[in-house]
C-alpha cells in the first residue's frame, strides 16, 4: 500500500466515488474488466469467488460509511472466501468494537478476522514502513517459483504482518512466512491462510 495523508491505501481513496453507489441501496461492484478478471481466473476461488469477496468488502465498507464516514480511514477489511480479515490502528476500543460489528451485518460474511489494533496515547505508527514491508513480501513471493503468490493478501500495521488466503499446502505457508520472518523491522506474522483441500 502506498502512502497518503494518514496514509490511506490507494484502495480506500478508489471506495469514496463508490459511495454514492452503496449509499443508493444497490448491492454489487464495479470490478475492472481486464486485468482484474484475468487475475482473478489463476487465483484458487476463481473469478466467481474473487467478484464474490468484492462485493463482501464493498457492503462492509459501506456500513462502516454511514455510520461513521472516517471509519474506512481508520480501518480496513480484505475479503477471502467470504472471510473478513480487519486491520487498522484506533484509539478507542469502542471503534473497533463498531468495526467488527457492522463487519458481520454485512450479506454472506462467513467469518470476521478482528485484527484491528488499539492504540495508547504515546503510540507512533510508521505507515510508509508498514508499507514497505507489504511491498517487499509481496515482492519477494511473487518471484518465489515455489509460491502461488496471487493467493495471499498481505496487510502490514505497526510492524505486524497478516496474511489471508490459500496455501497450496503447509510447505508453501512455511516459505512466505520465511520471507516475511528475515525482512527488517518485521515484529510477528499472523497468519489466517488456508491449506487447500482443508475445511
Amino acid at each position: 500500500m502506498m502512502p497518503l495523508q494518514r496514509v490511506l491505501p490507494v484502495k480506500r481513496l478508489l471506495i469514496w466515488p463508490l459511495m454514492a453507489f452503496w449509499l443508493s441501496g444497490c448491492a454489487g461492484v464495479v470490478v475492472g474488466a481486464g486485468a482484474t478478471t484475468g487475475v482473478a481466473a489463476y487465483q484458487e476461488r476463481g473469478i466467481e469467488g474473487v467478484a464474490k469477496d468484492l462485493q463482501i468488502e464493498s457492503r462492509i465498507i459501506g456500513n462502516w460509511f454511514q455510520f461513521e464516514h472516517t471509519l474506512p480511514t481508520k480501518v480496513s477489511v480484505e475479503v477471502y472466501e467470504g472471510r473478513a480479515l480487519l486491520t487498522g490502528a484506533v484509539s478507542d476500543p469502542k471503534i473497533r468494537a463498531d468495526a467488527v460489528r457492522l463487519a458481520w451485518k454485512a450479506l454472506e460474511v462467513k467469518e470476521v478476522l478482528n485484527e484491528i489494533q488499539v492504540t495508547g496515547p504515546g503510540d507512533i505508527f510508521d505507515f510508509a514502513r508498514d508499507s514497505w514491508i507489504t511491498t517487499q513480501l509481496k515482492s519477494k513471493i511473487t518471484f518465489d517459483e515455489n509460491i502461488l503468490a496471487i493467493n495471499y493478501v498481505i496487510e502490514t500495521v505497526n510492524g505486524i504482518v497478516y496474511l489471508i488466503g490459500i496455501a497450496q499446502d503447509q510447505a508453501e505457508l512455511d516459505r512466505v512466512i520465511a520471507h516475511g520472518r528475515n525482512l527488517k523491522r518485521v515484529k510477528k506474522i499472523i497468519s489466517h491462510v488456508r491449506l487447500k483441500g482443508a475445511s
